[in-house]
């Protein structure tokens, strides 16, 4: 399944949430009568949508069996997926986050630094996070950095600033340099 988005708070008291939209196409994801699905106490449930509306660029959505503030608190916090055979094709050269995970990543003189376990962020900007070596690197998912993105090939080739990968890498790594020090 393919993450679209995350219910951030409740909007009122009828019920409805906020959403934080984790596609390019929100306005084509979230519409009545669409059925999403979230995950929690370990089970996968599926949602229906009633209602939309846009408020300062995000969805604000009403929830099938959702009709007060507290039901609405309940669900702050989780993802909205969907299958990822629903998801639309995409034109040459771009992809979805998802399909990054698992790509090995290399500096452009060939220098393995390890593989995509996930992108964090908004859609605006997005971060690998890598697992390296010694830890995770957190890696800024822009052109300037990022300038080779192959998902089909699984490889990401990038062209890190001096002190970049040093910079991002996580405080376990730095904890770690840090004892043995």
């Amino acid at each position: 399944m393919a993450v679209v988005g995350q219910i951030a708070r409740p909007h009122g008291i009828r019920g409805q949430v906020v959403v934080n939209a984790e596609t390019d196409f929100p306005a084509d994801r979230f519409v009545p009568g669409a059925r999403l699905f979230v995950q929690r106490a370990g089970a996968v449930d599926s949602i229906t949508i009633t209602t939309v509306r846009f408020h300062q660029g995000r969805p604000v959505v009403g929830v099938e069996g959702v009709s007060d503030m507290n039901a609405a608190q309940a669900l702050a916090g989780l993802e909205l997926r969907v299958p990822v055979a629903d998801l639309a094709p995409l034109p040459a050269d771009t992809f979805y986050r998802h399909d990054l995970v698992g790509c090995e990543v290399e500096t452009t003189d060939g220098l393995k630094i390890g593989a995509v376990v996930r992108v964090e962020g908004s859609i605006a900007d997005s971060r690998l996070v890598v697992d390296a070596p010694r830890g995770e690197i957190l890696i800024p998912l822009v052109h300037e950095i990022c300038p080779t993105i192959e998902p089909a090939r699984k490889r990401i080739v990038i062209a890190p600033p001096e002190g970049l990968l040093e910079a991002n890498e996580t405080q376990s790594r730095k904890a770690d340099r840090k004892s043995q020090s």
